[in-house]
């Protein structure tokens, strides 16, 4: 074994040989201080297109992000070529702190969580009141993950040409949740546009639905320059193609705001979500559950929120919905 004496010159240093090069290696990342904020608008099989002032850039994942991904509404910085030219590619090497996180799993037994959209601050759940029917537990479920994620949510129910809107709502009262009824003609006409467009102003919403909604047909009416393919839907079962396969987010006419369009959804898997945050939705109920036990689901015999509500501190019918709300983590949809 070889030794070195107190001074070592770089003669006694014996370099280890590099087979890839000769570049030596460094856990010191750069900070990349002249990186160009942009905005994500879609992803695509690696490939990201990212709005940086008002050019499209198209980008990719850096690898010093290592596993960190960036979704549709991140704010991201980008290095390299952002000329938006054909052909060229870009860098992400930074993901900005999030203020909202949307999340679901495939289903209430998959542990891995899939972010839909970061940044929103506003929940659309699109829902037609017939072809095809509505699906309350896929709403119940949507209100969980908004509720979760700090999100404001907004029922947009469409073709009430078809059917009444008001069983529906009635179910919903004790939430306060705000809504929008639409119908064929309106949509047509341009007027369900404006009514809706009207509550998106100066906010990022995220619209969520299941196929044959309505929901891309409503998002090309909101942002007509910037149209999406919509299909057909079996009007008996409910079923047909997903047409909008990516989030795309779109900026709503003279800068008001932003909407972002996802994918159709089968199912809404909530296996993240906990009840404590989706509690926080419910002011009137929080002062009641510091008498809960530890790690309370708000839906067992212990639960203080019993004894808040018969006191007259809170809407019994609140509680009702919250706990209906809490339930639906433990059903799957459709049961």
């Amino acid at each position: 074994m070889r030794r070195y004496g107190k001074n070592p010159d770089e003669d006694d240093v014996r370099v280890r040989p590099n087979r890839k090069g000769n570049r030596p290696r460094t856990n010191i990342r750069p900070k990349h201080e002249d990186a160009s904020e942009g905005l994500v608008l879609t992803v695509d099989r690696g490939r990201l297109t990212v709005l940086i002032d008002d050019r499209s850039v198209t980008a990719m994942k850096a690898r010093e992000l290592g596993r960190k991904s960036a979704v549709v509404g991140d704010r991201v910085a980008v290095v390299g070529d952002l000329s938006g030219a054909k052909d060229t590619l870009a860098r992400i090497v930074r993901v900005e702190p999030r203020t909202s996180t949307l999340r679901r799993t495939a289903d209430d037994d998959d542990p891995y969580e899939r972010v839909v959209v970061a940044n929103a601050d506003q929940l659309a759940i699109v829902t037609a009141l017939a072809d095809p029917e509505p699906r309350p537990r896929l709403i119940d479920r949507c209100l969980v993950a908004a509720y979760d994620a700090g999100l404001d949510p907004l029922l947009v129910l469409t073709k009430s040409d078809l059917a009444p809107a008001d069983t529906l709502l009635a179910s919903y009262g004790a939430l306060g949740v705000p809504y929008l009824v639409t119908n064929r003609d309106e949509l047509a006409d341009g007027s369900a546009a404006d009514r809706v467009r009207e509550r998106l102003a100066g906010r990022m919403t995220a619209f969520v639905g299941h196929s044959g909604v309505g929901k891309t047909t409503l998002v090309n009416a909101l942002v007509p320059d910037r149209r999406r393919a919509t299909g057909r839907v079996n009007a008996h079962t409910g079923r047909g193609r997903h047409t909008t396969t990516s989030a795309l987010a779109l900026p709503l006419p003279d800068d008001s705001g932003w909407v972002i369009d996802t994918p159709g959804v089968r199912s809404f898997g909530l296996h993240h979500v906990d009840p404590a945050r989706v509690v926080l939705a419910f002011p009137d109920l929080m002062p009641g559950t510091d008498g809960c036990p530890r790690a309370c689901s708000h839906d067992e015999p212990d639960c203080a929120l019993d004894g808040w509500v018969a006191e007259g501190h809170a809407d019994p019918a609140r509680l009702y919905s919250l706990r209906r709300l809490l339930a639906t983590r433990e059903r799957r949809e459709g049961d």
